[in-house]
């Protein structure tokens, strides 16, 4: 099945990222600070957020799903990313949004979303998610979605805490589990 858009959450949304797009991601991926346990590690240059946006386009084409542009509800602004992607781990679920947004429960909510989706729609029967070692913030997030932690890893030449969550079972998504199908 594929997804509609936009993943509606009640203060964001997610949608696939469009060329346009490419200036307002570029101010959370060229933030040092937010980019230090993404990826490689620190702020990436304007060229290479635009073929992250690109690449992110190609995924959805190819296999319905990728990282998706997090928009606030209320402002309509761009504020990060939340998405699943196919790594050499698995289905992989991210998420990376602006310093402006943090500690509002925000990244939970988007990726819920993204989980909702694997869970429904996708019918993903197992999700990983990496978070590096000192990133406890993110570790949180995906405790709060029913994720457990299954050991560490090395990937971008840093540690990281390695989750998973089977979909085929009932998970946390809020108050309530939720049957995935």
């Amino acid at each position: 099945m594929s997804l509609v858009f936009p993943l509606l959450g009640p203060r964001v949304m997610l949608r696939p990222f469009e060329l346009s797009d490419a200036h307002d991601a570029h101010v959370v991926y060229g933030d040092a600070d937010v980019m230090r346990y993404v990826g490689e590690g620190g702020a990436v240059a304007p060229s290479t957020t635009a073929r992250m946006l690109e690449d992110y386009r190609r995924h959805q084409d190819e296999r319905g799903f990728a990282f998706w542009a997090v928009v606030d509800r209320a402002s309509r602004e761009l504020i990060g990313d939340a998405g699943l992607e196919v790594t050499d781990q698995g289905v992989e679920l991210g998420f990376t949004l602006g310093r402006r947004w943090w500690g509002r429960g925000l990244a939970t909510e988007a990726a819920r979303l993204c989980v909702r989706a694997a869970c429904g729609p996708l019918g993903l029967p197992h999700l990983v998610a990496l978070v590096d070692v000192d990133n406890p913030a993110s570790a949180r997030v995906l405790e709060k979605l029913g994720f457990m932690g299954d050991g560490i890893v090395s990937a971008y030449g840093r540690a990281h805490h390695r989750f998973q969550l089977c979909t085929d079972r009932p998970v946390t998504m809020g108050s309530s589990p939720v049957w995935s199908r």
